[in-house]
């Protein structure tokens, strides 16, 4: 796409970035960075650049937190902090502005005690695109005094004295712009009398699977995950059949499975980034980033983590089984889901097994289900 943009070549620019939103957005949240960076290297990728700003925007740390922040270039800063649905507090929005600025400066002190009066003009004029986005009237009174007032030099004379004048007599007019406040949304749960999303995992089981997904550290929570689980199957009891799991996930990409374990308290499961694809029959699909997982519950006490460790065999493809992650099934659904123990999680293809190895490695399924995200 880069290379294209060089060329000129417009329309296979616009192709290129459709494609990557509506079929590899996975694959760009998993580099989200190092994208949110390249978008803005060129003034073609509009697209790109306005779907990342929709995440960033909505989930602020993955800009400001990253360890690249301090050198990200200035049209990308003022892109986002001029969002009037920027989720993050005015103050916060203002540190992140100086910290930039001064890291643009090298051999700078980060003491604004210690600056000459060229110093501030120097940090005043590398910060004249971002400066006049801050709502500097959402500024508490104390964020005035403690944040703003070391910096006071940056700022237009009369701006600086229209705060001060605010923080003192707040009803009284003042001839700087005030913006409008930005817009924080209040995300609102769900009630608890609800019907769950699912039967087997929960709202919680659901945000740690995305962050094991975007290969977080942390955990997301309910309230920040940023995935949707679209149920594509649900099967119960007697309505297992491999034939309806083809029928409705064939060429479906991204997509997780769970299952209720018969018999015990346990929920397996696994993640699939890539296509399942029965036209491959009796085949192994490569794939980098797929894993399989046991979940934590009232008498499970640790979720387990296995991703992929030979990628050559991550998954095998028939049309007489379900979903079958790894060789010889380190997942395994295969003809009867529910009856015979014909389900299997043998440690193969994958980091660890999701059983004890005292334990035996074949089961039966209670339910399952597969969703996109």
């Amino acid at each position: 796409m880069i290379v294209s943009c060089e060329f000129l070549l417009e329309e296979l620019v616009k192709y290129l970035e459709t494609y990557l939103i509506e079929k590899n957005a996975h694959w760009l949240r998993l580099n989200f960075a190092r994208i949110y960076q390249t978008s803005f290297q060129n003034k073609q990728l509009q697209e790109l650049q306005k779907w990342c700003n929709d995440i960033a925007a909505k989930y602020p740390s993955k800009v400001f937190e990253s360890e690249d922040f301090i050198t990200l270039q200035e049209n990308a800063l003022v892109s986002l902090i001029g969002r009037d649905d920027l989720q993050l507090e005015e103050v916060k929005i203002w540190n992140y502005i100086i910290q930039w600025g001064i890291a643009q400066s090298p051999g700078l002190s980060s003491d604004p005690k210690n600056w000459s009066g060229e110093n501030f003009l120097a940090l005043k004029i590398t910060l004249q695109n971002c400066l006049p986005l801050i709502r500097y009237f959402q500024l508490s009174g104390d964020d005035i005094i403690d944040k703003v007032k070391p910096y006071k030099k940056v700022l237009e004379k009369n701006l600086w004295e229209d705060l001060m004048q605010r923080f003192l007599t707040p009803n009284r007019p003042v001839s700087s712009i005030i913006l409008p406040p930005r817009i924080i949304s209040s995300p609102i749960l769900p009630p608890r009398t609800t019907e769950p999303f699912s039967t087997v995992i929960s709202e919680t089981h659901a945000a740690e699977i995305a962050s094991w997904v975007d290969k977080k550290t942390e955990v997301y929570s309910i309230v920040n995950n940023p995935y949707e689980f679209k149920l594509l199957i649900r099967g119960t009891r007697d309505g297992f059949t491999s034939k309806s799991f083809w029928k409705l996930c064939d060429k479906q990409t991204n997509t997780i499975v769970v299952m209720k374990i018969k018999g015990t308290d346990e929920i397996f499961g696994g993640y699939n980034p890539i296509a399942w694809d029965k036209s491959k029959n009796g085949k192994y699909t490569n794939c980098n980033n797929s894993f399989i997982f046991s979940l934590k519950n009232v008498t499970i006490q640790n979720s387990i983590l296995s991703r992929v460790k030979e990628p050559n065999s991550a998954l095998y493809t028939s049309s007489q089984c379900g979903p079958n992650f790894g060789n010889y099934g380190d997942l395994a659904m295969y003809t009867d889901f529910n009856q015979h123990d014909e389900c299997y999680c043998y440690p193969q293809s994958y980091e660890k097994t999701l059983r004890n190895t005292k334990d035996k490695f074949n089961f039966s399924v209670d339910e399952y289900e597969v969703y996109q995200i």
